[in-house]
């Protein structure tokens, strides 16, 4: 793509000449022109400040040479879209945000992009936008929310998972309105990616190990200087590529998705990596199958353990070296690969040198981890013959392997009132079906229920598997993505309430206690439900979307 084919020339001149109605001067023209990719709006906390960003970003076009050009894309708060219908359009809006993009830069011919996302799907749905387009892109997100706090001797550090599992306490009766009050009050201090390693900081990590986002990219706070001067050298990094012809393809290699799993088992990021890298692999080329997921967690230390896994937040991970100094400890046992590029135009190995560990109370040695395997599984059996997910590191030790009878709901809605009524007891293996890509459709995240669960001091003794998908707040004995889903005919949809869930997560398994010819027997009276959505652009979203093991891509 190169935006002289369009503007040099005489033939060029009616593009100049809607140039030059937008105040734009020849020497301007004839620069290489930027998109400035901004996901601003007023209704996500993380995306309220990406004006500063954009600003910067494009200073860092202009001191470099070329021509920036700001244009929108969309952005969704996973958080208030929470625990509603609006939880089926996040996942929806990802290939949105990609379309949209693709859309912009092939028809305005823009020769590089400075890609500004900061929540759960806007960065994977530019990552992808990134891979498709194929020209030289940078990303540079918002920056993370510090963690709240209390006050007072009693006081304790919170995050939106605190407000989450609140809501469950005070449902059990164990927490007053006015405590919960508080704790929304405070747990979400100012704006910026919510403070814990949920989705958002987890994609905003791993687009900094995949080689697409700036050392630092993950982890400088969203209020801090740093990250002004971040988007400046985005900027300015967008025209070294230009000129040295490095383009995202060249960067989102098969060894770029293994650092960038191996980082994701190493601190445990949230179990929606496991649907949102396989999606960008696609855009780059090629498929990315979930067995390298488990390949790499079984030989990855886990070394970094963050809310909601532990009690660190992401300003604890900046400040004891970032994913430099994580990536640097990783690579003591040869698990990273150093000899990749990256957009600093440098590779791996040179971005991460000398960037040691700087808190070992944070990020631990590798000699001495948390747990030798990473912070992910992958489960299979018959109730997954294609996969599901769950995040290991966040499951109570009592709970890594468990029997207990079904607890079958047909919604999300139908389990919390379900929770929330007390009707779930010690021991139950609650089953949510028809939330997967085309059930839900949208696979809407299950933090409501997961925290809830929490919240009533049942997570060690209450596990959950459903074919939606969790918050990257969740933890907990919590399984999901499990496929095929219910509505393209997974075995999950054939359960029923007193079957016996067998959970071996060490043993990597998930099955129902049914013979073949009782598997048989239900599935010659099964019904197909009618989809729950029939109009619109969830419609048209439900009839291409894939299964979750493959990323929920559009075919």
């Amino acid at each position: 793509m190169n935006s002289d084919k369009i503007k040099k020339g005489p033939e060029g001149a009616y593009v100049r000449g809607l140039f030059y109605a937008m105040g734009y001067t020849r020497p301007e023209i004839d620069r290489p022109i930027i998109g400035i990719v901004n996901s601003q709006n007023d209704i996500v906390p993380g995306h309220m400040l990406l004006d500063r960003i954009a600003d910067a970003a494009k200073t860092g076009v202009l001191m470099a040479g070329g021509t920036p050009i700001e244009f929108p894309a969309i952005g969704i708060c996973d958080g208030i879209a929470m625990g509603h219908q609006g939880m089926k359009y996040p996942l929806a809006s990802r290939e949105l945000i990609c379309d949209s993009i693709e859309a912009m830069a092939v028809a305005h011919q823009f020769d590089g992009l400075v890609l500004i996302p900061n929540c759960d799907k806007s960065v994977p749905g530019m990552l992808m936008a990134a891979a498709r387009l194929n020209i030289p892109s940078v990303v540079v997100s918002g920056g993370a929310m510090r963690a709240g706090h209390t006050s007072g001797k009693d006081g304790r550090t919170l995050d939106f998972n605190s407000i989450m599992e609140g809501v469950g306490t005070y449902k059990n009766g164990d927490m007053t309105e006015d405590a919960l009050e508080i704790i929304a009050e405070n747990a979400c201090p100012g704006c910026g990616s919510c403070s814990g390693l949920f989705t958002a900081n987890s994609m905003n990590c791993l687009t900094e190990a995949l080689g697409m986002g700036l050392p630092y990219n993950g982890t400088a706070l969203c209020d801090s200087g740093e990250r002004i001067r971040l988007a400046k050298t985005a900027g300015v990094k967008v025209m070294e590529l230009i000129e040295k012809d490095i383009r995202p393809r060249d960067i989102l290699t098969e060894a770029a998705f293994r650092n960038a799993i191996t980082v994701d088992m190493g601190m445990a990021g949230s179990t929606n990596t496991v649907l949102h890298l396989p999606a960008i692999a696609h855009e780059a080329g090629f498929k990315l199958d979930l067995s390298v997921f488990d390949e790499l967690s079984l030989a990855t230390p886990y070394i970094a353990k963050l809310s909601p896994s532990g009690t660190h937040h992401i300003e604890d991970l900046h400040d004891a070296g970032g994913i430099p100094a994580i990536m640097n400890e990783l690579s003591k046992k040869g698990l990273i690969n150093k000899d990749l590029i990256t957009v600093t135009g440098r590779t791996v190995g040179e971005n991460i040198a000398n960037t040691p560990v700087l808190d070992n109370e944070v990020i631990k040695s590798v000699d001495a981890p948390y747990r030798a395997q990473g912070g992910l599984a992958i489960l299979r059996g018959n109730l997954a013959p294609d996969g599901s997910v769950v995040k290991e590191s966040a499951v109570a030790d009592e709970m890594l392997r468990h029997s207990g009878p079904a607890r079958v709901f047909d919604s999300e809605d139908e389990a919390v009132a379900a929770i929330w009524a007390k009707e779930i007891v010690k021991g139950d293996v609650i089953v949510i079906r028809y939330e997967g890509p085309k059930g839900g459709p949208g696979m809407r995240e299950m933090l409501g229920p997961t925290s809830s669960i929490a919240g009533m001091g049942l997570d060690k003794d209450v596990a959950l598997l459903t074919d939606g998908r969790f918050s990257g707040a969740s933890r907990g004995a919590s399984i999901g993505h499990i496929s095929p889903e219910a509505l393209n005919g997974g075995l999950i949809g054939l359960v029923r309430t007193g079957d016996i869930i067998d959970i071996d997560i060490p043993g990597r398994s998930l099955s129902v206690r049914l013979s073949d010819a009782e598997i048989e027997a239900r599935r010659a009276v099964y019904v197909k439900p009618e989809p729950r959505v029939k109009t619109g652009y969830l419609s048209r979203y439900a009839r291409l979307v894939t299964s979750a093991n493959t990323g929920a891509v559009l075919e």
